[in-house]
């Protein structure tokens, strides 16, 4: 769950600041098992590429980023 949720954060960065900002997303110390993996992956442009153009994940991203009315 934490790349996804990276990644949910990620796509919303990316959408939502200019071009120029660099987006670094990083799992605090400590808190997950495989912190230092979870890094690579979400700081990796051609991982983070690749996983958009996964058309599940693209919907789960933008399912996790969809504004709720409740």
């Amino acid at each position: 769950m934490a790349t996804v949720i990276g990644l949910c954060l990620r796509v919303k960065l990316m959408r939502s600041l200019p071009s120029r900002y660099k987006v670094d997303i990083r799992v605090a110390p400590g808190t997950h098992a495989t912190e230092a993996a979870v890094n690579k992956q979400l700081n990796d442009k051609e991982r983070v590429a690749a996983a958009l153009e996964n058309p599940n994940l693209v919907d789960m991203v933008d399912e996790c980023l969809a504004p709720s009315y409740a």
